[in-house]
């Protein structure tokens, strides 16, 4: 069935004008200037009063285009050439889009709506100076609905001077109307061609090609978590970014409390951004990609003073259509930074047409059954897993040799694509980043899609089997052959209430929001080690006393990960806290127990110059480990380090969940000592609502848990731990690992002797060790004792939630 978008023309405006300004349009006028103009005025009408800038210009009205046809007399012709259209056959589709734009492009412009054009330009002349530079682009009248983008499907003209310029360029817009890929897409979403109308925008440009642009959603693309606005940005003007020819900066803004007046930026990753398009001065064609210098892709394309701009902003109008739209609407949105003023400006938004649209009350979930050998690995797009026959294609006019539910692998992806896409498994490409043409059409089609693989197309073979795994976190891996996979579908509204608290074990703030959707009671063990190992890969001291490393090896590298910063210690800081930041920000306003590290000496020689700080101990597991080392003159100015971290978190961010947890405390006098150890840098207990537990793990936290109480205000037994201290074994020697066993009643005691002291001292009390992961039967026993809390690896959280239903029932 064919749509017809149908929406009431605002009855101020003159429904037979043919061009007016954006000041004049909002909204409620997508029939008559298309959804990128309407947009565009709303926002100059209802949001530069809350100092949202965004820059002017005009649109060509949907009267204009379809007098144009009229008077032309040129429908009749174009229906012919579509009268036996088929865009599956991508020849015929060629050919017919080829014919239809040609048939436009010769037909003259009606003499009023050159002249109403010109002088539309010539106000914009005065108000920015003679033949002032512009970008025309299409707005077509059933573009950027909640359930259809069309984003890119017409052209778009950049730096475009001069009347006679203008007046080309909006004819050729008009001609795109027909581009290949506007009509398939309008065929697959079912809208009549005849029936779409294309508006052209006319607007200042921002002097982007001098400083950056991007792209910008108020909600995670891939996860569709609603409380982050994820923004992207690259030198030069903002095409590179759409097109995915670049591998953009990405930054992470928690909303929530941005909206109270913290800085909440909870993550920034560097892209290569290896190129720029620029004005082409003097040139034939209006712009031109140039390299892009080492040392400014080693930098941050934008402050973080500019990045909590542009998160505000996104707030505001993802507000403002929300309340306009009656229901909850995430946007899309472009912006860009002028480098002769400096300013930031919006210059396009629109719905964001995926995440909102999808099924809220079942959670599914992608698995890989096996492993294999990763081929490249890249972006995740997505988080879902697809397989097929790699096809690769480095060249547009070659798509017709693609096969239905093969893999598409290529360099990049635009518009011109598009009529193979649809028909791909998963897409793979070499540039791009998560908000690039590839990333947004495979979101819209459901496929998984990698981005950002360098050497996809070197690497991968047409005709090779493959599986593509966007299901890992955010890094997505291509693996050679067919893996085998599973598709776990939970209806969420069926799952039983019950009183123990189900909370989640978790290291890797890259799952952070995709596992926020399991239900769940906060995170009950949110561990340094994996962040400070995976993500800073360097040990505090050597950052402190970088100039007096002494292995070169380990200086250069990490020089390599510390471009952006002359002090070294500040990325430790910085990344431990986006990491932490980005967990607590997942699950706010619940509890996050954050464990201080806990890293053996060995494995803390093994991080990057860590061998010229850690002793050699016999026996690691047992030594110089958790709380003993952040008092010691041997490692108190890196523990410092842990707690500015914290600090920045709870204070800058304001990510008040955050608890903290000091592990392997041998005595309450220990603990006192690292409590005044942490209040020396500004954490101290009780303030701002900062709460710090302790781990129950060594059989004097047992036996001492009413001295503990005193200390602290809460414990987490580590039952991996407590097992081996109470059965006196190495969990390291595989000798006598068939002794260790969580359910040996020696340590069924010790845990049950636990939860009743510290109740009993009016304290909560969780687990967060393997056991009730593992053993179902465990979990029933620690409900029957009465715990608070379970915190459990996600992947059990569902299965051990049925059963603590059952064991609750004679509660």
């Amino acid at each position: 069935m064919l749509k017809t978008f149908v929406n009431p023309v605002n009855k101020s405006q003159d429904v037979k004008a043919l061009v007016l300004p954006f000041e004049a349009v909002g909204i409620s006028d997508i029939p008559l200037v298309g959804g990128k103009n309407a947009s565009l005025g709303e926002m100059i009408q209802q949001l530069r009063s809350k100092g949202v800038k965004v820059p002017t210009g005009f649109a060509t009205t949907a009267y204009a285009y379809r007098y144009f046809i009229e008077n032309a007399g040129i429908e009749k012709k174009l229906r012919e050439i579509f009268a036996d259209l088929d865009v599956e056959n991508v020849d015929n589709l060629r050919q017919r889009g080829k014919q239809a734009r040609a048939l436009m492009l010769q037909t003259q412009f009606p003499e009023e709506l050159e002249d109403a054009i010109v002088e539309a330009y010539q106000l914009l002349c005065e108000q920015y100076g003679l033949d002032t530079d512009v970008a025309v682009r299409s707005s077509a009248t059933a573009e950027d609905l909640p359930d259809a983008s069309f984003a890119g499907q017409q052209e778009t003209y950049l730096n475009v001077h001069g009347a006679p310029a203008v007046l080309e360029a909006c004819h050729k817009c008009f001609a795109s109307i027909f581009t290949d890929r506007a009509i398939s897409y309008r065929q697959i979403k079912g809208f009549d061609h005849f029936n779409v109308a294309l508006s052209v925008g006319v607007q200042k440009m921002v002097r982007s090609d001098l400083a950056a642009s991007g792209v910008m959603f108020s909600i995670d693309t891939e996860t569709g978590f609603k409380d982050a606005a994820l923004i992207t940005a690259a030198y030069g003007l903002g095409e590179n970014v759409v097109q995915g020819a670049v591998n953009p900066d990405e930054y992470l803004v928690f909303k929530p409390t941005l909206k109270e007046g913290y800085h909440p930026i909870i993550s920034k990753r560097l892209g290569t951004k290896e190129i720029k398009m620029v004005y082409n001065v003097g040139g034939t064609k209006q712009t031109k990609n140039i390299s892009v210098s080492h040392h400014e892709r080693q930098q941050f394309a934008l402050n973080d003073d500019e990045i909590l701009v542009l998160a505000h902003w996104a707030c505001l109008i993802e507000e403002h259509y929300s309340q306009v739209r009656g229901t909850y609407t995430p946007m899309d949105i472009e912006w860009a930074k002028d480098g002769i003023t400096n300013e930031l400006f919006i210059v396009q938004a629109r719905p964001e047409t995926v995440q909102s649209q999808k099924q809220k009350n079942v959670l599914r979930s992608y698995h890989l059954k096996a492993e294999g050998e990763v081929l490249v690995t890249g972006r995740a797009v997505g988080e879902t897993i697809g397989q097929g026959k790699a096809r690769v294609i480095l060249d547009v006019h070659q798509i017709n040799q693609f096969q239905p539910g093969e893999v598409l692998v290529t360099n990049r992806t635009d518009p011109d694509w598009e009529p193979i896409m649809k028909k791909a498994s998963a897409i793979v490409t070499n540039t791009g980043g998560r908000v690039c043409h590839a990333a947004i059409i495979a979101r819209e089609m459901g496929i998984p899609a990698i981005v950002g693989c360098g050497g996809a197309t070197t690497k991968i073979n047409t005709g090779e089997e493959i599986t593509i795994s966007c299901a890992e976190g955010e890094t997505g891996k291509v693996y050679q052959g067919f893996l085998p996979y599973e598709i776990q579908e939970i209806p969420l509204e069926k799952l039983p209430h019950i009183r123990t608290k189900i909370m989640i074990n978790l290291g890797n703030p890259e799952e952070a929001f995709s596992l926020s959707t399991i239900p769940n009671d906060g995170v009950g063990l949110a561990r340094m080690e994996f962040i400070i190992a995976n993500h800073i890969k360097a040990h505090p001291l050597a950052l402190i006393h970088y100039d007096e490393l002494e292995d070169e090896l380990a200086k250069y590298k990490i020089a390599e990960l510390t471009p952006q910063y002359e002090n070294k210690t500040e990325f430790f800081v910085d990344k431990l806290a986006q990491g932490i930041g980005t967990i607590a920000a997942a699950f706010y306003p619940k509890p996050v127990i954050v464990r201080l590290s806990d890293f053996k000496s060995n494995e803390y020689a093994n991080l990057l110059g860590g061998k010229q700080f850690e002793p050699k101990e016999e026996n690691p597991m047992i030594g110089w480990r958790g709380a003993s080392r952040y008092y010691d003159e041997r490692y108190r100015e890196g523990f410092a380090l842990e707690c500015q971290a914290m600090k920045k978190v709870r204070d800058d961010m304001g990510l008040t969940n955050v608890i903290l947890m000091v592990p392997f405390c041998r005595t309450p006098q220990e603990g006192r000592r690292v409590l005044a150890e942490m209040a020396k840098h500004g954490l101290v207990r009780g303030e701002n609502d900062l709460k710090v537990y302790v781990m129950c793990e060594l059989p004097s936290n047992v036996l001492l848990a009413d001295e503990f109480s005193e200390v602290f205000d809460g414990f987490s037994i580590g039952s991996n731990d407590l097992t081996q201290l109470t059965l006196g074994l190495d969990r390291d020697s595989a000798l006598v690992a068939h002794l260790f066993d969580e359910r040996n009643e020696a340590v069924k005691r010790m845990i049950a002797s636990s939860i009743h002291t510290v109740k009993r001292h009016g304290r909560k009390i969780g687990i967060c060790g393997q056991a009730p992961s593992d053993y179902p039967e465990f979990a029933r026993f620690l409900v029957e004792q009465g715990i608070d809390s379970i915190s459990l690896n996600p992947d059990s959280v569902l299965k051990t939630l049925l059963e603590i239903a059952v064991a609750e029932k004679p509660f």
